[in-house]
């Protein structure tokens, strides 16, 4: 038995099952977006059919899009996610701005969501005397405190929290497919009937895939997972419960709301559920993003120690971040995550910061399906429960997916986008300069 399945002080425990993975999955992925991308889709392909068959096209990209960070993470069983593979595959520098563009991604996620949080409390009509940023840091510091415990709880929690976010989608789902009524057309509907070119088709598959978004989430614990083999099953088995989920919403909103009104809605889900439910929708749409967002926030401070913890271990970030509680929880590196996330969320700086890193995030994805064939080639010895199938096809799918991706931030945000890609440069020869002075 090794040291870790011991449970001794500074390591990570192995004690998180293929539950657990498949919880992450649902529980990174599915947020706010669903609620509103549909909307989005429909502007751009307002076809029902066709609308269908992109979401669940979405979810095969994602599938391709995964085999090389599932062949990494099997085979290479670190804590820290992408920023172990591009460590391995492209050296320390390009590790280094990885795991700096990876590490702030998620604690200004975390800031973002906590605001929001604080926002749909006061829309419900709950504790309207707090300000919203208070409420934000209540809510970190309430899920620093539970992951604070130990892998096990945590690990629970999380579980618990994404099954009934789970349950919660397919009860809307059923809500609105047993909806009878008709479905009005009026004046103020738009006619929005746009040709279905193909930059008609890329801007609806993006807008697809960034709902996707979070799906590599078991990466971060495939230290800490009882088998490779659960990693390899969770991943893919999360995507598939998701794209499903994901169809099943549209097909839904598509059983209340015509395509003209998704498109000029800003949120379809909330136009669809007033529609079935009535009055009393306002509160039950705000009441299920409540609860998904508390359980994103959880994740999220899970994981991001896992990042911290990892980046410390080979010294990009400072030792004590490294350092593990019996109960198999990077303690410092938490600690440090919170601090920072309460204060991006005191200070207002997230979105803006978020709009920074996520261009470098989603080039480091990019650099995991890259690191996938440059470790594949360089140690074709190493062990792989899970090798990516016609090889290297699936890589190189992904790298030009992401790429893909990033031009179109670029285009559509050109300042954030260079200075988070300009940062990354920056922080890269940053580290190699320091590196070279020790």
């Amino acid at each position: 038995m090794t040291t870790a399945r011991r449970g001794a002080v500074g390591h990570l425990l192995r004690v998180l099952g293929l539950a657990f993975g498949l919880a992450v999955v649902v529980g990174g992925t599915i947020g706010q977006g669903i609620f509103r991308t549909p909307g989005i889709v429909a502007g751009h392909v307002p076809h029902p059919a066709a609308m269908l068959i992109l979401w669940a096209l979405g979810g095969l990209l994602v599938a391709i899009d995964a085999c090389a960070m599932v062949e990494l993470s099997a085979s290479v069983r670190q804590a820290g996610g992408p920023y172990v593979y591009i460590r391995r595959a492209l050296g320390p520098v390009a590790g280094s701005v990885a795991g700096w563009a990876d590490f702030l991604q998620w604690i200004m996620a975390s800031a973002f969501m906590a605001v929001v949080f604080g926002e749909y409390i006061h829309q419900l009509g709950l504790a309207v005397a707090v300000p919203g940023a208070m409420l934000a840091a209540g809510l970190i510091t309430a899920c620093w405190a539970v992951n604070m415990i130990g892998t096990r709880a945590s690990g629970a929690t999380q579980t618990l929290f994404s099954a009934v976010k789970g349950v919660v989608l397919v009860a809307l789902v059923a809500v609105l497919f047993a909806w009878r009524g008709p479905v009005p057309v009026t004046a103020a509907t738009p006619a929005i009937v746009p040709a279905v070119g193909l930059l008609a088709l890329v801007g609806a598959m993006r807008a697809v895939v960034n709902t996707c978004s979070g799906w590599w989430a078991p990466s971060y614990f495939n230290e800490e997972l009882t088998r490779p083999r659960d990693l390899v099953r969770a991943t893919f088995g999360g995507i598939v419960a998701v794209t499903i989920i994901y169809v099943l919403v549209n097909a839904a909103l598509l059983h209340v709301l015509t395509p003209a009104e998704m498109a000029a809605s800003k949120l379809p889900a909330a136009d669809a559920a007033a529609r079935a439910l009535g009055p009393a929708s306002g509160s039950v749409m705000t009441g299920i993003a409540v609860f998904s967002v508390v359980a994103i926030s959880n994740l999220v401070m899970m994981l991001v120690s896992r990042i911290g913890y990892g980046m410390a271990r080979d010294g990009v970030l400072p030792r004590a971040l490294g350092r593990v509680s019996a109960g198999g929880t990077p303690q410092v590196a938490m600690t440090a995550a919170a601090i920072g996330a309460i204060l991006a969320a005191l200070s207002g700086t997230y979105e803006a910061l978020i709009a920074v890193t996520v261009p470098m995030t989603v080039a480091m994805l990019g650099g995991v399906d890259l690191a996938a064939i440059i470790v594949r080639r360089r140690e074709p010895e190493l062990e792989r429960p899970f090798a990516m199938p016609w090889f290297p096809l699936p890589a190189v799918i992904g790298l030009l997916l992401n790429a893909g991706l990033v031009a179109a931030m670029a285009i559509e945000d050109p300042l954030h986008s260079a200075i988070g890609l300009g940062g990354a440069v920056v922080l890269g020869l940053g580290y190699a300069l320091a590196g070279r002075s020790r």
